[in-house]
C-alpha cells in the first residue's frame, strides 16, 4: 500500500511539474513607475493572461531588471523577454527610428504618432537593425509634442534659448542646440535632481513625464505650445523567447497589440484633458510662445537637422531619405483617411 501511495505522489507531483512547465512566464524590463507612459505595457500583460487562461502571464518590473539605458542590451542576452527603451538613449543602436525623433515632424496628435511609428516599424530597415540586438519591434509607446518646463522667467524668446541648460535627448537635444541652448541627455529618473541641483535649466518631457518625475514640481514655468517634437520609445520583444511561443500563445500576444494601444491613448487622453488644472494646482504659468519665435526655431532647426539626419544616415548604407519620406507620406494618408 506504501508502495502504492508513494507511487501516487510520485505520479501527481510528474504532472503538477509538467503543469509548471506548460505556463510560460515573461519577464519585462521598465522604468520608474507605473504611469501613463507604461499603460499599454500593463494592458498587454492583463490581455495576454485573460486569452491564454493564465498560461501566459508577465511579470512587469519598474527597474529591478536593468537600466533604463541597458535594456536593448538586456533582451540582446535573454535577461529578460521584453523591454522598453527610447531611442535617444542610444541612438548609434536603433539608427532607423530616430526618424522619428526628428524635430518639427508636423505630427499633431497620439493617433498620428501610433501611425508614423507603426510604418517605420515595419519598414525591413527597421527590423534588420533590431535583428542585430536579437529584438523585434512589436510596439510604439506613443507621446505628445514634448514642451519645457523651468524656473526663473519664462523663456519665450528665442534669444533667451542661448546657453540655457536643457534636459533633451536625439533629435530634440539637437534643435535646442541650433538656437544654442546645451543639451544634456540625463535619463528620465535623473531628470529631476539635475533640476533641483541646477545641472538644467529646463527640462524636455511630454506632460506624463513632467508628472511622475517630479519635474513639474520644480517649475515656475511650462510651454504650451512650443511643440518641437518628441521622442520614440519601442516596446520589443527577445527573438528567441517570441519564436518559442505556442502558435496559441504568439496569437494572444500579436492580437492584444492595438487593444492595448488604444488603452493607453484613452488614458493619455484624460491625462491631456487635465494638464490645466495640474498646472492651476502646481502654481506653474502656461506660456505661450509667440508664433514668430516658433517659426524662427523651426527655421534654424527643422530643414538643416533632418537633411544632416538623411546625410548621416545614407552614408551610413541606411535609406535615410525613404524612412523620411514614409514618414511623411504616413502623415498624408492618416489625415486623408485612406
Amino acid at each position: 500500500m506504501n508502495k502504492m501511495l508513494t507511487g501516487a505522489v510520485a505520479a501527481a507531483a510528474s504532472f503538477a511539474l509538467v503543469g509548471e512547465a506548460a505556463a510560460t512566464e515573461w519577464n519585462v524590463s521598465v522604468w520608474g513607475k507605473r504611469r501613463a507612459f507604461t499603460e499599454h505595457v500593463e494592458k498587454l500583460a492583463e490581455l495576454v493572461s485573460e486569452k491564454t487562461g493564465g498560461e501566459f502571464t508577465m511579470n512587469v518590473s519598474y527597474g529591478g531588471l536593468s537600466k533604463n539605458r541597458e535594456n536593448l542590451d538586456g533582451i540582446s542576452i535573454g535577461a529578460f523577454e521584453m523591454a522598453q527603451f527610447c531611442a535617444g538613449y542610444h541612438r548609434d543602436k536603433n539608427r532607423v527610428i530616430t526618424v522619428l525623433e526628428l524635430p518639427f515632424l508636423g505630427v499633431a496628435n497620439l493617433e498620428e504618432e501610433v501611425a508614423v511609428s507603426k510604418a517605420v516599424y515595419a519598414h525591413p530597415a527597421a527590423a534588420e537593425e533590431m535583428e542585430q540586438w536579437n529584438a523585434m519591434l512589436l510596439m510604439t509607446s506613443p507621446m505628445p509634442q514634448y514642451n519645457l518646463v523651468g524656473t526663473g522667467d519664462p523663456r519665450d524668446e528665442l534669444a533667451e534659448f542661448e546657453g540655457m541648460r536643457v534636459r533633451a535627448t536625439g533629435g530634440l537635444g539637437k534643435a535646442f542646440e541650433a538656437v544654442g541652448g546645451v543639451p544634456t541627455s540625463v535619463t528620465a529618473t535623473e531628470a529631476y535632481q539635475a533640476m533641483e541641483s541646477g545641472v538644467v535649466d529646463t527640462v524636455a518631457f511630454a506632460q506624463h513625464a513632467h508628472l511622475s518625475f517630479g519635474t513639474i514640481n520644480q517649475a515656475d514655468w511650462w510651454t504650451a505650445n512650443l511643440n518641437p517634437g518628441t521622442v520614440n520609445c519601442p516596446v520589443v520583444v527577445n527573438i528567441d523567447a517570441y519564436e518559442a511561443l505556442s502558435d496559441a500563445e504568439r496569437e494572444a500576444l500579436d492580437s492584444s497589440v492595438d487593444e492595448a494601444l488604444a488603452h493607453y491613448l484613452t488614458n493619455y487622453g484624460e491625462l491631456l484633458q487635465r494638464w490645466d488644472s495640474v498646472l492651476e494646482e502646481k502654481g506653474v504659468q502656461k506660456v505661450e510662445i509667440d508664433e514668430a519665435v516658433i517659426a524662427e526655431f523651426r527655421a534654424k532647426a527643422a530643414d538643416p537637422i533632418r537633411d544632416a539626419w538623411i546625410k548621416d544616415m545614407e552614408a551610413q548604407g541606411l535609406p535615410g531619405q525613404e524612412l523620411y519620406d514614409l514618414v511623411v507620406k504616413t502623415l498624408d494618408d492618416h489625415r486623408s483617411g485612406s
